[in-house]
């Protein structure tokens, strides 16, 4: 696995793939205590990271369809 700063380089794509494997690993998987916490520690950093980028994906389609508004007023 990679470290906790390469999150903040993986698209939304890759780290939702990264988490389903993982959810799958602690579903699936007869693990230790140690290697859950690992896996479900890392999870969480990958879940906040994707919320992040839908966040910042819906900030950006607000700001888009402010001037669509405007423009639609101007013409009536």
């Amino acid at each position: 696995m990679t470290d906790e700063n390469s999150i903040d380089n993986l698209t939304y794509e890759q780290a939702f793939s990264e988490l389903e494997k993982i959810l799958s690993r602690l579903e699936n998987e007869t693990l230790n205590l140690e290697d859950s916490l690992i896996l479900f520690e890392r999870g969480q950093l990958l879940a906040r990271h994707c919320t992040g980028l839908l966040e910042k994906a819906q900030v950006r389609m607000q700001q888009l369809q402010i001037p669509l508004s405007l423009d639609e007023s101007e013409t009536n």
